[in-house]
Order: structure tokens, then sequence, then C-alpha cells
């Protein structure tokens, strides 16, 4: 990854990433994600992801194709506007559009046709947290709720998400249709963060130094989009997205010196998923090494907040028991996030191993907040950085986990390069932001 100070091994990923003005990585990109979905088609055991597999396999070889195209194109006309910057977006929208979109809009309309197997348990848990918000004004089902379920429907019945997860099931609580499937509003809120996300990252008046920040953004728009591990994750369960959509927004809001931007946006994806919080936490320490921690922090902690609380005052113990209880492995039912990482392996085989794994995740959150305080992320560069490896020693180390859970790492490390400034030094304080032509401290 690029860094304020290139070392041999970001020259190396610079040098691959280059290659062939971009196109060379394209390539293996769309090659490698065509495999990938052609051997989930085959061979995996969620008939979702199978049929994610079928429609997604034959849209990256069109875009694997499209891209030789390109590159022999670029053989015989170096300067044609077929093989530039601008091409390799088109051909990145349409991908996935071809990947996620289209297998999204397909799953939901057989969905509505009876299909039983066209959605993971996550679409389900959403709608129905948003079919409790509208009709008792919290998505949770308390303790006796979920125990008087029938056995093999407890687990559906908790909903392991923070309050504002429901609203992507409202849609369905005011009318069945395709239209309302959870996963088509995931899809819609990603798109519209990762829009402004690339705005936000847009430089006004855009110069011949600006070509390798907008490639750097183009890979990080990618990451989030087209690798299959996102690609796949919309199209059958979807939640994960937006919130990974709206921390990559948090991130770039703070690239462009937008510190209460950058909180109000991570504050709504801590609205969604607790995964967003460790990023609130690191993007408040970045905002007070500017003097501009408070303006963070009201968003990144207000907004959860301010969704909890009617979650609180309605029922207390049922939200305890949801956000709580049950991801902590005390729930009537035991989550099946059961990846065979290294913490879900030492939990399981050794004496006491819940216990390890426990204590080796403590001990690596420990090491990140020795570092965080004795060398604070001054760079929205660097505090994609702590956030990317930070999730990925947590991924690797939770007894309970998903391999999805990666598409956070991955997204947030590729994410980063595209946040460095085209400036060689960076202001002190944030520049005030502008609305409508006037200041404001936002």
């Amino acid at each position: 990854m690029i860094a304020e100070a290139p070392t041999a091994r970001h020259r190396r990923w610079r040098t691959l990433d280059n290659a062939a003005g971009g196109l060379a990585l394209d390539l293996g990109l769309y090659a490698a994600s065509a495999l990938f979905a052609a051997i989930t088609a085959v061979t995996s055991t969620l008939l979702p992801h199978r049929a994610w597999g079928a429609v997604a396999a034959v849209g990256y070889l069109v875009a694997a194709l499209a891209v030789v195209a390109q590159l022999l194109l670029r053989r015989r006309i170096p300067t044609s506007r077929l093989v530039g910057l601008p091409a390799r977006w088109a051909v990145t929208g349409l991908t996935w559009a071809s990947t996620a979109l289209l297998p999204v809009i397909w799953q939901s309309f057989e969905r509505a046709t009876g299909r039983t197997d066209r959605a993971q348990e996550e679409v389900l848990v959403v709608e129905q947290a948003g079919i409790r918000l509208l009709d008792h004004g919290t998505p949770y089902l308390g303790r006796d709720a979920i125990a008087a379920l029938p056995p093999g429907e407890q687990l559906l019945g908790y909903t392991p998400y923070q309050p504002g997860m429901a609203i992507f099931g409202l849609p369905r609580a005011l009318l069945d249709s395709p239209w309302t499937d959870s996963r088509v509003w995931f899809a819609v809120g990603t798109a519209l963060a990762l829009a402004l996300a690339v705005n936000a990252l847009r430089t006004p008046t855009p110069t011949a130094g600006d070509h390798p920040r907008g490639a750097a953004l183009l890979r990080g728009v990618q990451a989030a989009t087209v690798l299959p591990i996102c690609a796949l994750t919309l199209a059958t369960g979807g939640d994960d997205l937006p919130v990974l959509a709206l921390c990559l927004l948090a991130l770039a809001f703070a690239a462009a010196d937008r510190p209460g931007r950058a909180g109000i946006a991570v504050g709504l994806a801590g609205a969604l998923k607790l995964f967003a919080w460790p990023i609130a936490l690191v993007l408040i320490i970045w905002g007070l090494t500017r003097r501009a921690g408070g303006r963070v922090a009201a968003g990144a902690v207000g907004l959860p907040v301010a969704a909890l609380l009617p979650a609180l005052l309605v029922d207390r113990d049922a939200l305890i028991e949801n956000v709580l209880r049950f991801p902590l492995g005390h729930g009537l039912v035991t989550s099946p996030a059961q990846s065979p990482f290294p913490g879900y392996l030492i939990a399981s085989a050794l004496p006491a191993g819940r216990f390890v794994a426990s204590a080796l995740l403590v001990a690596a959150g420990v090491a990140i907040a020795v570092r965080l305080v004795r060398r604070p992320p001054r760079t929205a560069v660097a505090t994609a950085l702590i956030c990317g490896y930070g999730l990925l020693a947590a991924i690797a180390l939770m007894p309970s986990t998903r391999f999805g859970y990666l598409l956070y790492p991955l997204a947030l490390l590729t994410w980063a390069p595209a946040l460095h400034r085209p400036a060689t030094t960076e202001p002190t304080a944030p520049a005030p932001e502008r609305v409508s032509g006037r200041a404001t401290s936002v």
C-alpha cells in the first residue's frame, strides 16, 4: 500500500498495480474471480451461494474478456480512450452490476415466487426486525419470546445487530414485493455511500498529478464492490456492505479534512453494526490530533447512542439479550459463525481454549491501544491502515467468526492508497467546510 514514505514493499505493490496501466491487475482480478464464482456454483453447500456463482461467473468472465480486448488495443493504440482510467471505471461498474446487483434482483424475484433457498438467514432476520420495529417500537425479541419459538427457529429470533439495521427491513414490513427485499436496499445504501466517498476524494480541479490517486481510488472501489467476497455477500446476505461503505465514506471525509462529516458517516455505520465501533474509535483519535476530536465524536458516538435509546426504553432486556448475551455466547442458541481461523481453532481444540483465544484477542487489543497512544494516526492513510490491520487481527483471533468478515480489512487496506493526499504536507488543523458557499465547522 502507499504510505507517506513509500517502502520497498509499497513500491513493489505500485509497480504491480500500475502494470499495463492497471489493466494487468484488472485482468488477474476478474479472471481469478470468475474461477472462484465457478467453483462456488459447483461446490458450495449453500444454495444462495451456488445461485450467485452461476450468474457471477459469467459476469466476471465477460469482464476478463473485456480487459483482454483493452490490453490488445493498448498495444496498438496506447493513447486510446478505451484503455484509460474512465474505461476501467466503466468495466468495473458493469462488472458490479452483473456480479452483485443482477444476482440480488434475480434472487429477490425467485424468492418472491416461492423459492425458500434464495436468501441467507441475515435477510430474514433484518426483515423481521423491520416488522417488529414498525409494530412494537423495537427490533428485538426478549429471551422469553425467543424461548417460545420452535427450536429450529430460535436462531432466527435473535437480531445481533444495532437497532439501525432494522431500517433496511422496513420496506418489507410495508409491502411484500421483490423490490422490498432487504438486499435491494443494502445495495442502494452501499451504492450511495460509495458514490459520496468517490466524490469526496475527487479533486475539484484535476491535474496530471492526480492520476495515481484516481487509479488508487478505482482499486479501492473494486475491493468494495467486485471483489468476490463483497459481491457474494451483497447478493446472498448483504448486511455488511452498507456498514463497510459508510466506514470508507468516513475515511474519505477524513482525507478531505471534514472531521464532522467523518464522524456522522462512521456513526451511521455504528448504528447498524458493532464492526464499525473500532473504526469510530480510531477516527476519534485521528480527530484529536487535529483538534477536532469533539466534532468526530459527536457523530461517531452520538448517532449509535441515539439509535440504541428507543430500543433501551421500550425493552431493555430484549436489547441486552440480542446485542450482548447472544454475541458473547450466552444466548439460548449459539452463533453459527465458525470459520476455521486461529481463534476458533484454539477455542475448539485446546483445554480452556475459549479463554486462551479471548486472552489473545484482548492482548491484540491492548497492543493496538498502546500503538494508538504512543503514535496516534495523523493522516487518513494511517487511520485506514490501523483499522484494517486491527480488524484483521481481531477476525483471526475471535473464537466465533465468519470468513465473510474479511471483506472489512481487505477493503480498508486497499482503500488506504486512495486517501493519500496529493500535496506533500497536511495542515495541522482541518480547513473549514463549505456548504452553499459559507464556511461551517461540520
